[in-house]
């Protein structure tokens, strides 16, 4: 008999996370349960939605999960093979992160429970990910030290999140950066969560120009289609969507959404897009209008990142992907992710901690 269960989890920063929509301390999280009575083995997945993004965060979410599962067991399911995936789709259409959720634990508990969801070179400990170094929001004493952590780390590619401290010194951090390193040496790339508006996003992309920028996601608020597809066409720095796909969940509106705007980069959080099904097919679909793409995690906790970085591994890719917040709270789950030089890795020696899962 497969059982669904499940079990809420607080994270708690090491630090006063600041984005341009405020700051954040800590951050729930669920964790669900698929359970092989016959075998004991145990597939675990994350579901991690962030309130005010994403379409399924509520104050009552623990209770949808409960309503899930409770159907769920009703059902009897005897296997693995006895799950419908029609199922579970029609169930968690609304329901981006809790999809996520079930999509990685069914492919963990068909993987033996050992946290293996794809089973890649990334697995066994034979691929390494490029990643950037994410620069927190906050004073700017703050910011330039997380620059220089990060660089001592290794990172050649930086990405800052802008928009939520005065603008003049968003400019003197990335001025002293470049002071010191070039765009040859140094990758640096931009996150404005939304925080521009419409009007005033065209001068500040052009002072932000000066200084030599990978890309900036989302400038300005998600659907403002119209100036958001003007910004792309004239922006001297490449845009790239982030919070912009959240929320478009069929095919049809998706390529429309690629044709309007037609941006340089999307971004893409499988737990905030609905699992790795509908990532695939936003690759799918961005590739065929030659529109470049990386995956980022959504503060997950290390068993949604490391199935995201799993998913990951199976395109090999070149560009630095979002995947280093493995380290950002002190109650994660303990995992045999490593982040060294830039990149993040599986070590197949190590074990996971899933103390915190049952604390």
């Amino acid at each position: 008999m497969i059982r669904l269960e499940y079990k809420p989890h607080l994270l708690r920063f090491r630090f006063e996370a600041g984005t341009s929509r405020g700051i954040m301390t800590q951050r729930p999280t669920w964790f669900v349960f698929l359970t092989d009575s016959t075998t004991n083995a145990q597939g675990i997945g994350e579901a991690a939605p962030l309130e005010g993004l994403s379409v399924d965060f509520s104050a009552d979410y623990d209770k949808k999960i409960y309503l899930l599962a409770e159907k769920f067991n009703a059902l009897q399911f005897e296997n693995l093979q006895a799950i419908p995936k029609e199922w579970l789709y029609a169930h968690t259409s609304q329901l981006p992160a809790l999809r996520f959720a079930l999509e990685t634990a069914l492919l963990d508990l068909q993987n033996g429970g050992k946290r293996l969801i794809f089973d890649n070179a990334f697995y066994s400990g034979n691929l390494s990910l490029p990643i950037n170094g994410l620069i927190w929001m906050g004073k700017e004493d703050f910011m330039l030290q997380q620059v220089e952590e990060k660089l001592a780390a290794g990172f050649t590619c930086l990405k800052m999140k802008v928009g939520a401290i005065d603008f003049d010194k968003e400019i003197n951090i990335l001025r002293s950066i470049r002071q010191r390193f070039s765009a040859e040496q140094i990758t640096l790339r931009l996150d404005a969560n939304g925080a521009f508006s419409a009007k005033e996003a065209s001068e500040k992309l052009s002072l932000l120009a000066d200084f030599d920028i990978h890309s900036i996601e989302q400038p300005i608020k998600p659907r403002q289609w119209k100036e958001m597809a003007t910004l792309c066409q004239t922006s001297p720095i490449p845009i790239a969507l982030d919070e912009e796909l959240i929320g478009i969940l069929e095919k049809e509106d998706k390529i429309q959404l690629l044709e309007e705007i037609r941006p340089a980069y999307i971004i893409l959080k499988p737990s905030l897009l609905g699992g790795f099904q509908a990532t695939a097919q936003w690759i799918a679909l961005a590739e065929e209008r030659s529109i470049g793409w990386w995956i980022t995690s959504a503060l997950e906790s290390n068993i949604g990142l490391n199935a995201i970085c799993q998913f990951t591994a199976q395109y090999q890719p070149a560009l630095p992907q979002g995947l280093g917040t493995g380290q950002l709270y002190y109650n994660n789950i303990g995992a045999p992710l490593q982040v060294r030089a830039g990149y993040i890795s599986y070590q197949p020696i190590g074990s996971w901690d899933l103390t915190p899962l049952f604390a």
